[in-house]
Formats: C-alpha cells, structure tokens, sequence
C-alpha cells in the first residue's frame, strides 16, 4: 500500500513524463513502484521493463485494445452528436489502411465497427483476401483511393461483381472514362482551393479535379461520394471544419445534376499529441464541431444533410504502438554545450523513418529509472553509419537518467502505430524490431527480430 507521500512522488513523476493523461493519449501508461513504464488494458498490466528483458530490443509493442477502443469511441462521439444536434445524415468510420497494413492493426478496428479505405491493388487484395476468407462480413463498405491502375481497376469490377460494396474514387479524366461503364456507385475526388495550417500540407496537390473542373463536368453516372483529403497531422479543430464547409457548397451544387450524390468523405487529417507539449483537442469536441458546421451549412443552402465518412487512421492506431530500444553508449556532442549522444541499438531511419523525413517530433520517455531526478540533456543516435540517423527534438534535448546511475538504459518512442512499419527499410542492412502484440495480459510474438540470412535474402545474397 502506497502512502501519502509515496503516491503524490509518483505522481509527480507521472506528470512530468506526461502520463495518464488522456489530452496526450497515455490514459493507459503509468510508473511501477520500482521506476519502470506501466501500460494498463482495462485490470490487465504490462511491465515494459520485464517485457523487453525478456525479447530484447529494438522491438515495437502494440496494444490492439487501444485500436478498439478508439475505433469504437470515435464511432459512438459521432452517432451521438448526430442524434443530439438532429443532424439527418449517417456517419461511416472507413479505415485508412495505408496508415498501418499489418493484420494487428486491420483486424481490430474492422471488429469494432469500421469500414475501410484503400489505396493500391495490393490493399485491395487483402481486402478480398479477407472475404474469402470469411473473415469480413460482406456488407463491409470499401472505399478505393489513390491512382487506378489497370490492375486495381479489374480487382474493383472484380469484387463488386461478387457483391463487396466497393465504391471507387474518381480520381482523373481516364478514371472517369473508364468508370462510366461501372455497375455500382462511385465516388469523385475534389482538391479543395483550401489551405490549412499543417506540418505536412503542400502547396500543390496533383490529386482529384479542381473545383472548377468538377463543375464542368457535370453529370456523373451513378455519383454519389463525393471525396477530399486536405492534410494530415492537422493540428486546430478549424482546419477541418473550414475544408467541410467550402466542401458541402460544391456538394450542394453537384446534386443539381446528380441528385443521387449523398455521401461526403471528409478523408483524413486528424492528429494526435506526438509531442506532447501541450494539450490536444479532443474527438469530442472536434466531433460537435464538425456536425454543428455540417448541420448549419446545408441548412443555410437548403440541401439535404449528406452522410459523412471520416478516414482517420492516424488518430486511431498511432497512440496503439510504442517502440522501445536500448542505449548502447554515450559520446559528448561537440560545440553543443553539456549534450549528449545517447547511441541506441536500433535505427531512427529505418525504423522510425518520419524522424528523418519529415523532421518528426516524438515523446521519448525511459522504461526503466523512471524516478530518478538527476537527468541528462541528450541526443539519440541510431545504430547505422549515417550521420542523419538521429533525432535532437528539433534542436532542443530529450531529458533523460544518466547512464552512469542505472546499469542498463531502455528508452520507449510513443506513438508509433502509424505509417512506420510500411516506410521502414534496410539502411546498413539491419534488421526490423521484433512485432510484439499484448493483448488480454498476453504478449505474442508476431514478427521476430530479423536474422542476418533473412536480411541479406532481401538484396538477392
């Protein structure tokens, strides 16, 4: 039994690391009584510390619980807002599987109630894969995304003709040729002349049609999605709301001509706290603000109030992955006042290769000596001989326990469920982190550290 004193050190701890707190999405994270990182599933527990002791490093570990959970969350917020505001449409959760493909990650958010979007025929097949298999229901809705090539085009007729509701996005003039002859409904893809404050947004979009052009085009047989992604990663509920206005304007004046048009897929765009400096809006309230926004704005142009679909796969599985290396050595930074380097055993470029591509800011917390109040300002190094392989915070320092207080250093990345499994590679020929997935108190094994022979095998050796 904790005393007084010994729970209000703790949780100064906690609060210092940013844990248990659902603003930053570590509701489930918590400090052992001995310092180590404590991850809660509903009674379940899992000491991190005693985890990788025991399979090593570098290795990812998933919580499918917490896909669940905010599969199911996100679908209820919605369903709710929808009743509360008497908003006339309905709300589809579709999946963005080019976020995470792994069946860890697909599986438990299609059992909590999502649909899924796809981006390439190779997605596409494990979509049908999982049919015939019987492990989807075939009424799940399937949104194909991304340029149709001859390929993913057959596998569309294909499975639409076995009764997989599967709905193409138009994405260009040969997409749109070739889907007049499409038995099913389709979708078209529009870049909205909106802009928006994101890390990753770009000034020029070579997907979907412009506005004006969507206009000219006119009649659409069998349209009625109609589809556009603005960013991801965005960081102010306004920045998704001002895209679904301007968005259900165009709507309105579609369904002039295509009066069967009554769905808008708002794409993705939802972020998550990677860094964890201060709090982020919540699903909540982004949720009653979008419905509000939808509700006036076809009530201002007196249009029907179309369904809404969002693809937000970042918000959902990001926060279900945390990986975790182990600190090898540490060398001084030169001209960098008192830094520095903490070498890890795994790679930042290959395994986390947002850190490198995109300048990623991630919360980098100990699994072990989490109590300590003597911490070290340091930079990571990977294990590759790149000079980029790296992360510095962007300039700043990662707090983190001397090295010389504790005889092993185990340091976890959070929320890194999203895009770094299907972007990892190969630099320097090491080897993938094992896949570890804790589930129901278990942990299994679902992809082990890879072998020396099995690397080499990749490059044709």
């Amino acid at each position: 039994m904790l005393t007084k004193t010994a729970k209000k050190k703790r949780n100064g701890f906690r609060k210092f690391w940013r844990l248990g707190m659902d603003g930053f999405n570590t509701q489930n994270f918590d400090i052992g009584v001995d310092g180590e990182l404590i991850v809660r599933e509903g009674n379940y527990q899992y000491n991190i510390f005693d985890i990788v002791k025991k399979y090593g490093t570098s290795t990812e570990i998933v919580f499918p619980t917490v896909i669940e959970n905010r599969v199911r969350d996100l679908i209820d917020t919605f369903n709710a807002y929808i009743k509360v505001l008497g908003y006339k449409g309905r709300f589809f959760y579709h999946y963005a599987m080019k976020v995470n493909q792994n069946k860890e990650f697909v599986l438990p958010a299609v059992a909590e109630g999502a649909n899924l979007d796809v981006a390439s025929a190779n997605e596409l097949f494990l979509v049908k894969r999982m049919v015939e298999q019987d492990k989807f229901n075939n009424r799940i809705r399937v949104i194909c995304n991304g340029p149709k090539t001859p390929k993913y085009m057959d596998l569309i007729e294909e499975l639409k003709r076995k009764g997989l509701i599967v709905i193409p996005v138009i994405e260009d003039f040969v997409e749109l040729e070739r889907f007049k002859k499409f038995k099913g409904n389709v979708g078209i893809r529009v870049d909205l002349d909106v802009k928006v404050d994101s890390h990753w947004d770009k000034k020029f979009n070579r997907f979907g049609f412009s506005e004006s052009e969507l206009v000219k085009i006119g009649k659409i047989r069998n349209l009625s999605l109609l589809h556009y992604h603005i960013s991801s990663q965005i960081e102010k509920i306004d920045g998704l709301v001002r895209p679904l206005q301007r968005a259900l304007e165009l709507y309105a004046k579609l369904r002039e001509q295509n009066p069967e048009l009554d769905t808008l897929d708002i794409g993705g765009g939802a972020g998550v706290p990677y860094a964890k400096k201060k709090p982020f809006y919540t699903v909540k309230s982004l949720t009653r603000c979008l419905v509000q926004a939808a509700k006036f704005t076809c009530d201002r142009l007196q249009v029907k109030h179309p369904n809404l679909i969002v693809e937000w796969g970042r918000y959902v599985v990001a926060p279900a992955q945390i990986t975790i290396y182990k600190v090898l050595a540490e060398k001084s930074v030169e001209n960098k006042g008192c830094n520095t380097w903490y070498v890890i055993d795994g790679s930042l470029m290959n395994d986390l290769i947002d850190t490198w591509a995109i300048h990623q800011k991630w919360h980098v917390i100990p699994v072990n000596c989490m109590k300590t109040r003597k911490l070290q300002k340091v930079w990571l190094a990977g294990s590759s001989c790149d000079s980029d392989d790296k992360y510095t915070a962007g300039g700043g320092y990662i707090p983190l326990p001397r090295l010389e207080d504790t005889d092993e250093l185990y340091i976890a990345f959070l929320d890194t469920g999203a895009y770094q499994d299907s972007l990892a590679s190969h630099h320097c020929l090491l080897s993938s982190p094992a896949k570890l997935i804790a589930q129901n108190g278990e942990i299994k094994v679902a992809r082990r550290r890879e072998l020396p022979e099995e690397v080499g095998k990749l490059f044709g050796w």
